[in-house]
């Protein structure tokens, strides 16, 4: 009689634990994702008090400020910064002010 209690037990052991199931790791990126080209859509820029300076200079400034600080933001557009003299002279601003900042 013991000897069929305990397998019923061992069974039923065996049953209620065949239905758990093990929560499977989550699969963490190596890289954080990269950051699109371009221009950030403004809704998810970082704000800065640029007003007065083109566009193209904000953008830079932006870029170089959010490099130098190592956000989740941080971006250098390498075709802009060499074919366009107002991004990079904003990336540059930017990068260097934020840098003396940390």
């Amino acid at each position: 009689m013991h000897y069929r209690l305990s397998l019923v037990v061992i069974v039923i052991i065996l049953w209620v634990s065949a239905c758990s199931s093990v929560p499977s790791k989550q699969q963490i990126p190596s890289q954080k994702p990269e950051r699109p080209t371009g221009a950030l859509p403004e809704s998810a820029k970082p704000k800065y008090n640029l007003t007065g300076y083109p566009l193209n200079t904000q953008q830079g400034y932006i870029d170089g400020c959010e490099t130098a600080k190592r956000s989740s933001w941080a971006f250098k557009d390498l075709n802009r910064y060499e074919k366009d003299g107002q991004y990079r002279m904003g990336w540059d601003d930017g990068f260097a002010l934020c840098k003396m900042k940390k």
